[in-house]
């Protein structure tokens, strides 16, 4: 690998957050690569990325989550690989403290953080969705126990907890392709269960070093809109609940749905 690092950005058609994503990335204060990839490709986009110096790599076919994703995370050649979201944006303390994670556990698969919501141009820090979560994922903040597999799968077996856009993934030992599933969804969840069932450390540092925007083009607002979400959310919940308890367990994740309204 020729970088300890890369930020691979998917990017889809022309997303007016594109460019406070890229200024996030090209701004931390412990610098990494940066290369953008979409099979969308626009003078839009070309432009942004030239405005900043990104390479920019097409990838040929229609466009889906999982194969985008996959380009992107093969296209970054680093040993460490974050599938930077569009509509993101990234503390820019975000490399210092993934590497510094990175030194202090070699053996690291999957790193991630805490993160806030933006919704309407204002922040969202603490309501009942991000505090569960944050509950949640404690069990990765035990290094005894992070690299165990059935603590790794706690973090996910009443929701995925782990915000995909502020994981970074160990290429070097994970390989590729990353993501298996055909998911339009949860396809974040379905990676990081089989992850999870790897050898390999999850760390997760609770510091909230992602902005997460919510907002009606998002892919998370058009799955909810298409029961997409719910039928995989539910696929999902019976890999690790019988029946009655995956339909108890959606209750209160139709109730969240709300969130993005």
């Amino acid at each position: 690998m020729k970088h300890k690092h890369v930020f691979a950005i998917c990017a889809y058609k022309d997303s007016p957050y594109l460019e406070s994503c890229i200024r996030s990335l090209v701004g931390q204060r412990t610098k990494s690569p940066v290369i953008l990839c979409t099979s969308t490709p626009s003078p839009y986009i070309d432009g942004l990325a030239g405005r900043y110096g990104i390479p920019v790599f097409v990838r040929d076919g229609a466009s889906n989550m999982r194969d985008d994703w996959n380009f992107a995370y093969h296209m970054a050649d680093g040993e460490l690989v974050t599938i930077a979201h569009q509509d993101d944006v990234y503390h820019k303390d975000y490399v210092t403290e993934l590497l510094r994670a990175y030194r202090r556990y070699p053996d690291m698969t999957m790193f991630t953080s805490d993160y806030v919501i933006v919704k309407n141009g204002a922040l969202i820090t603490g309501d009942k969705m991000l505090l569960v979560k944050r509950l949640l994922r404690l069990p990765l903040r035990f290094p005894a126990l992070n690299d165990r597999g059935w603590v790794k799968k706690l973090p996910l077996r009443f929701g995925n907890s782990i915000c995909c856009p502020a994981s970074t993934y160990r290429k070097d030992r994970l390989g590729e392709p990353l993501f298996l599933e055909d998911y339009k969804f949860a396809l974040d969840w379905a990676n990081l269960l089989a992850l999870a069932e790897r050898d390999g450390r999850f760390i997760c540092v609770e510091r909230p070093l992602l902005y997460y925007r919510v907002h009606d083009g998002a892919t998370t607002k058009q799955c909810i809109v298409n029961n997409d979400r719910a039928r995989e959310e539910e696929e999902m919940f019976r890999r690790f609940w019988p029946e009655a308890m995956v339909k108890l367990l959606m209750i209160p994740y139709r109730t969240a749905y709300d969130e993005y309204q």
